[in-house]
This record gives structure tokens, sequence and C-alpha cells, in this order.
């Protein structure tokens, strides 16, 4: 208990020491680290998110409960998954990890489905995928930092078609059909996707795999509803097949009668790494993990026109203005967020995705590694920009988890009249303390943990513009209030 006594104190130090940090205009700068249009929100380093205070960064999720609308990080480490309530970004909670299921794992993979997190690690023998009920979080910090192991499912497989799971380097999830298709597997199919139904949760089942196309690194499956009639509403898989030169485009509506519909490559080819469609499904933005080092040039991504899926070409190529690594990108809107090693994130205007020229511009940034933006495996490993409220999370390896936003967003309602207008007086205290609003707001919900993450106080229905809390007979310490849901304080108990 001591020990989690202390690791809670030195979390509430570090977010505050890494918390918001706006991006000066006239320096390029957010204390330490160069950036354009994107502010430092906060950050909590490898040190405290993983196991015995070690661990690198790889994948990143998240994940919003559809309960209250709170925001939560997921992000994978090489010996645990963290998981971090960001909904106040400037005040993030770590709430606990769960341990790796079989060994460290410079490669840990995980996505959202049904508020569960699956979770898979490549080159760890006999991990599995890991099923884990988020809704737990609900509950608040982990007494121990670490949930317990019968809260955690490792599924490695139901004996269907013989095939078991053991490690895997990626997963991928189609929502809108509840599948999860496991990618590059160390098992007898060669690295092709493995179905796996995760309707229920609590109980996948095996439903095949596909060996025909080949080892996949990644992929990407959408239900289709892109400019090629021919596939509307099926189930297409789109895999990046590494150093196999190519990459795959599948209908797996039928997982039984998998249909190979064509494959592609291009010029100048390293490792086909990872790529995503655009909303429209008309194109492809794919990374190519190894043609910088291979070949001398800068960031490039490829642009691929998929409006007939039997027939992909090459559309465009956009090559950025540094010579960094490009890893994980994901398009959302008319807007392509891209992990980029040691460039940090970068964001891409894709309005102009169909020119044969210019189809991307850099419009900012957020460099997580301050000292190069050489072509080498360190930095940021991937970026999750899909939280409703702006809030775009980030893994780095080094430096664990990083919230940023766009310049200027936080004057917006939810932070501007929230994170900003309320009190806590006197703070630190001997006896009692009085939350109050320093503006029109009202308290409409107070919660209180300790810091061995026991809730002590839990109010609701509040409607008062300040209220006493009633601390005469809590013990001395450091207590965590949260605010309408949406504002974490700190609160001294001498």
């Amino acid at each position: 208990m001591l020990k989690n006594y202390i690791s809670l104190i030195v979390l509430l130090f570090q977010a505050s020491l890494f918390a918001q940090t706006p991006c000066d205009t006239a320096t390029g700068m957010a204390g330490d680290y160069p950036c354009n249009d994107y502010d430092l929100m906060s950050r909590i380093p490898t040190s405290t998110l993983g196991l015995s205070g070690s661990g690198n960064g790889s994948d990143i999720w998240g994940w919003t409960d559809p309960l209250d609308g709170k925001e939560y990080a997921i992000i994978g480490l090489s010996n645990s998954t963290a998981f971090v309530d960001i909904t106040d970004p400037v005040n993030p909670v770590f709430l606990g990890r769960i341990n790796t299921a079989a060994g460290t794992s410079a490669w840990r993979d995980v996505k959202v489905y049904n508020n569960h997190a699956f979770i898979v690690a490549d080159g760890v023998g006999a991990h599995g995928m890991q099923v884990f009920d988020l809704t737990i979080l609900r509950d608040g910090v982990d007494s121990n930092l670490t949930y317990d192991g019968s809260q955690v499912l490792k599924y490695t497989g139901d004996g269907g078609g013989g095939l078991t799971i053991g490690s895997c380097h990626n997963i991928v999830i189609n929502e809108s059909e509840g599948v999860a298709y496991l990618v590059g597997c160390s098992s007898a199919n060669g690295g092709g996707p493995i179905f796996v139904d995760i309707t229920n949760p609590a109980s996948p089942t095996t439903m095949g795999d596909y060996t025909a196309g080949g080892y996949s690194h990644d992929a990407q499956v959408v239900t289709y509803n892109g400019p090629d009639t021919d596939y509307t509403g099926k189930q297409i898989y789109i895999g990046s097949n590494g150093n196999s030169d190519k990459v795959v485009i599948l209908d797996v509506t039928d997982k039984n009668n998998v249909v190979a519909i064509s494959q592609f490559t291009y010029p100048q080819i390293g490792y086909a790494h990872q790529g995503w469609f655009t909303d429209d499904h008309s194109y492809f933005l794919l990374g190519d993990e190894t043609d910088e080092q291979g070949f001398g040039f800068n960031t490039k991504t490829l642009v691929f026109n998929l409006t007939d899926l039997d027939n992909p070409s090459l559309s465009s190529t956009y090559l950025a203005d540094n010579a960094s690594i490009d890893h994980n990108g994901y398009v959302k809107g008319d807007k392509f967020f891209l992990a980029s090693y040691r460039a940090g994130l970068r964001v891409l205007d894709i309005t102009n995705i169909s020119a044969s020229s210019n189809s991307m511009t850099e419009i900012g940034y957020f460099d997580t590694y301050p000292s190069s933006n050489s072509a080498n495996f360190s930095g940021t490993w991937s970026v999750y920009p899909y939280f409703s409220s702006g809030n775009i999370i980030i893994s780095d390896i080094q430096r664990g988890l990083i919230v940023v936003r766009k310049s200027g967003t936080l004057s917006t309602p939810e932070f501007e009249t929230e994170a900003n207008a309320f009190s806590l007086s006197p703070n630190p205290t001997t006896s009692s303390t009085t939350v109050k609003s320093l503006g029109d707001n009202k308290i409409n919900s107070i919660t209180v943990h300790n810091l061995l993450g026991q809730k002590v106080f839990d109010r609701n229905n509040i409607n008062k513009t300040k209220f006493v809390l009633p601390i005469e007979s809590y013990s001395k310490g450091v207590y965590l209030i949260k605010i309408n849901s949406t504002t974490t304080k700190k609160l001294v108990l001498k």
C-alpha cells in the first residue's frame, strides 16, 4: 500500500509538471517541444504507466464511455497496458494497468469494441488476445494500480480450425460487424488474418482464417460505402503486407469464402506498414516504414486511388520537409493524423486528396522528440484523434502518454467554464474546505477519492454555487476532488 501511495503522489507531481503548455507562435515551442497550432495538455511518463516503473510505449487507442461521455486513453507498453482518464486533459488520472499475458514485447496493440479492450502482443509466445471490460474504469483508480488477473480474459482460440492464437502483431476490429481480425500471428496460417467473433466479448469464437494473401503486418476493415458499387455493403479488408512487397484487398464478407479482389505494389518499396481509407472510401493513405532509411528521401506517404477496388492505382506521393520515419496514420474528416516517430505528430490537410500533386499539406504538428527528426525508430509510435472533445492522445516510446489539442480550443465551454471556474478553499486545510463556483456554473456533482483509489464521497444533484465538503473525519493526506465529472482538483488535508 505504501508503494502505491508513493506512486500516486509522484503521479500527481508529474501530471502537474507536464501540464498545459500553449504552443507559442513566436518561438514555435510548447515548453521543450517544437509545435505548430497544437498545445500540450499533459504528459504521463512511461515510468508511471509501466509495470515496476518501466516499459516503453507502443500502440494507443481510446474509449468514450457511452454512459457519461468520459474519455479514456489505453496505451500499450512493453510489459503492460495502461488506462488513463483524460476527460480533463490538463489533469489526467492514471487508473491502473493490466499485466502482459506472456513476457515483454516491443509491439503491443489494442482496439476497442462494445466497451471492451482487445489486446495482442508480438514475439512473446502464448500471449493470446486479452479482453478487458472497460466499464471497470468507472470505479476510478484501482487500489493496487494493477487490475486483477480474474478481470482479464485470455483468449487463445477455441479449437476452431485447429488455430491456436499466441503472439500476434496487430488486431483490427470492424465495429459494424463485431469481428476482430488478428494479423501477423505466429500461427500455422503464416500471419494472414484470423477471424474472431467478438459480438459477445466475454466469449470470443474463432471463425476461421485466410492464408492465400500472405502475412499482413497491419490492416483495416470497413463496411464499404465507397464509389465502387460492386462492393457496397461488403466487408472490405485492406492489408499492408510488410516485406511481401504488396498491399492486398479482400472481400471478407463470408469468412468461409474470402474473395481476393486485387493487390498492388509501388516504386521504391521497403516495408508496406500501415494505411487508412479516407472517410468516403475513395483513397487509401499508405506508409512504408523502411523506405526513408533505405532510399534516403524524406517522410513519404503514398496515396492510392481506390474508386475501383479491382484496379487500384497510385494517385500521388507526399514528401514531408523532414527525414523522419512515418509509422501509423489515421484519417478523420479532412485531416490525416500521422505518427512520424522522431518528428512526432504531423497533421495534414487532405481536402485536395484527389489531386495528382500537392494532395496533402501539413497544417500543424507536435514534435515529441525535440532533439532530432532523423530517420530512426524512436519517438511517437501512434496517435488516436477520434475523441469528440478534440483531445488527441499520442503514445511516445520514450515519453509515454502525451495529450494535445488544437491551439485555442480550451476556450470551448467544457474547459473554460468548467476546468477554470471552480476553487477549493482553504487548500491545504486542517479541517474543512469549500468548493465554490467562480462563475455562473452550478456545482452538480462531486466525488472524492483517496490515494488508495477508494471513493470516500459521492454526491449528485447538488445544484449549488457553493458546497462545503464534509471532510472532518478524513485521515490526513492527498485527495482527488472530481467536480461535475470533468474537473479534477487536488486537496491536501494536513
